[in-house]
């Protein structure tokens, strides 16, 4: 198979898998099945590819034969091969989990089209060479998240649905709004051949104002300081799944973005731009661990602890040296994995105990010792503790802060990792290690003589295989941090050195100022 093909599939077997669930659409059983298959066939096509690009180099290709900067280019370099495959090994981890999770409703008012059209946007994203196509993949990805978010229809779940589609349309106004500037200055919308021109523009004073449009376009969909205020009233309000797949991977297109933009097109002025972002990386990641410091709800404290860890990744961005850079990548990497996985495990402890709220949980490592063990691995790896993979991505990150002698956002990263902790050994307190409290429930539950549910009964099986498969990688990333470290590092590289990324796209003859 050739490169351009596999180029190609990651967006193709989504819209595909989409379109035979559409198709079944009064036959809920074998969308369940197009859409396990699609899944792993999109996972497999997503390491396949990253294979590829680490063999052979960055790979472009003009759908249709038009030439850049004139056609549509799909490109992707190591970073975003990176995050196509782990896309990937979300979707198929969600996939399995929704066969025991997602309720009948949802599931016939098209909630499997959905998810894959949601991802078919995510991977577009992630493969656009072009600003104007991240926008359309953008916007398909923030239709078909905003129906997700509110199918069922639930109260709670419509008002998160208002809040997060109006900052998100908010985001959407002002990226439209600065790409039509940028073309207004370079004449161009490949990211290629910006790079080349934004190094001509006679007036620095309006790339830079068009910097912080996008900045702040990104900062919004990543929940970065001050923007973030969405998340936590929206994240918690869906199934389960949705929670999962929204926390594992929407706010990282963001951050995926502004990865982009600020290493591509933005490097005229570093000192203003990259600052901004540092500062913003620091405020972010104490806000975060605040407010997930006085939570009690699962999820809640999950949500904002997604705010937290974002800081990390764009903290990477801010010191712009290629460590830190292979640190965001490497964080990028370790985040999707754990986050999305505790959210799973969430929504396990909820079917066995009925409920989020950690004061009314207890007693769960007594009943379910491995789950209790596979709680401990993501939580433990989002606080930084050797030798999981959350340990390797801050000790990049940190090193790379201290190289250059930037010790307040190095204080502050350490600080956060302590206040994770906390919150983690809070969760494992509240809902696994003390006695789950007396209830007129737990009484009743306790009176019965049918024996208590076990994780390997049928109806929770599928529930516990991808959290179990999630756990593995993390434990596998920590324990062969440094292959992945130097996958990151040769990402980073690409990406602080973008001649072959341009070379690539424009050819010889291309894309001349």
């Amino acid at each position: 198979m050739s490169v351009e093909t596999l180029l190609v599939l990651p967006i193709l077997i989504p819209f595909a898998t989409a379109i035979l669930d559409i198709l079944a659409w009064d036959r809920v059983k074998i969308q369940r099945q197009i859409t396990v298959l699609g899944m792993t066939a999109f996972m497999l096509a997503g390491f396949l590819l990253l294979y590829k690009i680490e063999q052979d180099g960055i790979r472009a290709v003009q759908v249709g034969d038009w030439p850049a900067p004139f056609g549509i280019t799909i490109v992707a370099d190591l970073f975003s091969a990176i995050m196509v495959a782990i896309t990937g090994l979300i979707g198929f981890s969600v996939a399995v989990y929704s066969l025991s999770s997602i309720d009948d409703k949802r599931e016939q008012f098209g909630y499997y089209p959905l998810i894959s059209t949601m991802l078919m946007g995510v991977s577009g994203a992630f493969l656009t060479g072009d600003l104007f196509n991240m926008f359309v993949w953008f916007e398909v990805l923030l239709i078909s998240s905003f129906v997700l978010l509110a199918l069922g229809g639930e109260r709670d779940q419509l008002s998160g649905a208002i809040h997060y589609v109006v900052l998100n349309l908010l985001s959407s106004s002002i990226f439209l709004a600065a790409v039509g500037l940028i073309y207004s200055v370079a004449g161009t919308l490949n990211m290629a051949d910006l790079a080349r021109q934004l190094e001509h523009v006679e007036q620095p004073g309006i790339v830079s104002a068009l910097a912080v449009m996008f900045l702040v376009t990104f900062g919004i969909k990543a929940a970065m300081f001050p923007l973030f205020f969405w998340l936590p009233v929206s994240y918690h309000t869906p199934p389960i799944t949705v929670s999962a797949i929204f926390a594992g991977l929407l706010t990282k297109v963001g951050v995926y973005a502004m990865i982009r933009v600020f290493t591509l097109l933005f490097v005229q002025n570093v000192d203003f731009t990259h600052t901004i972002i540092l500062t913003a990386a620091g405020l972010t990641m104490i806000t975060g661990v605040l407010g997930a410091a006085a939570e009690f709800d699962f999820r809640r404290v999950l949500s904002f602890h997604i705010i937290s860890q974002i800081g990390y990744m764009l903290m990477g961005l801010g010191l712009f040296t290629p460590l830190a850079l292979a640190g965001s990548i490497f964080y990028l990497i370790h985040h999707i994995i754990v986050k999305t996985n505790l959210f799973l495990i969430s929504g396990i402890v909820e079917r066995l105990r009925g409920s989020f709220e950690l004061k009314l949980l207890g007693g769960l490592y007594r009943d379910h010792p491995v789950l209790g063990a596979l709680f401990l691995i993501p939580a433990l790896s989002l606080a930084g503790i050797p030798p999981l993979s959350g340990f390797w991505a801050k000790l990049i990150l940190i090193r790379s802060g201290l190289e250059i002698e930037e010790y307040a956002i190095v204080g502050v990263a350490l600080g956060v990792s302590a206040m994770t902790l906390y919150s983690m050994i809070k969760i494992w307190i509240e809902a696994f290690l003390k006695d789950a409290p007396e209830s007129e429930a737990m009484e009743a539950i306790e009176a019965m003589d049918e024996p208590q549910p076990t994780l390997w009964q049928a109806s929770l099986i599928f529930l516990v295989i991808p959290v179990m498969i999630l756990a593995l990688c993390t434990i596998l990333i920590g324990v062969l941090a440094q292959p992945v470290f130097e996958l990151s590092q040769e990402a980073a590289n690409q990406l602080m050195n973008p001649t072959a990324y341009i070379e690539t796209v424009c050819g010889a003859n291309q894309c001349e100022p």
